[in-house]
């Protein structure tokens, strides 16, 4: 039925409930997962101010260490049997997560209801709402 799951993560506490359901989902007819993360482009914008500030750096240590937990999330999934693939992204996550929908043919997005920063989603809105007004496929939220 849901042969090939996008799972996209922010390594949050909620991320990772969801990644529970989707090792269960194997017993139903799972195949594939695609361990999705997008870098925020956002949080790599400042001031102008600050522009003499070198933040390539910093991007490409948050790639690394994105890249590794995902990788570990990978190896977990392939572990129990399921074929996983990673996909680190960067830009604006609602967006990024619709688009892979899109490319990798997916049946089902699971995705947990909060993401790391419950501040942030109430000043710019929930990335999960966004996903779940826009996305072609079915939508599990795990939450809290």
């Amino acid at each position: 039925m849901f042969r090939k799951i996008l799972y996209p993560t922010d390594f949050s506490d909620v991320s990772y409930k969801a990644l529970d359901y989707v090792k269960q989902l194997k017993d139903v007819g799972t195949e594939e997962v695609v361990v999705l993360h997008v870098i925020d482009t956002r949080s790599f914008s400042i001031p102008e101010i600050y522009a003499k500030i070198e933040l390539s750096g910093l991007e490409d240590k948050v790639e690394e260490e994105a890249t590794e937990e995902a990788n570990e999330v990978a190896k977990a999934l392939n572990d129990i049997g399921l074929r996983a693939s990673v996909r680190i992204e960067k830009g604006i996550p609602f967006k990024e997560i619709l688009r892979v929908e899109n490319e990798e043919d997916i049946s089902l997005i699971v995705i947990g209801s909060h993401g790391k920063s419950n501040v942030e989603e109430m000043l710019l809105g929930s990335v999960s709402e966004k996903v779940i007004r826009k996305a072609k496929s079915p939508v599990f939220v795990v939450k809290r």
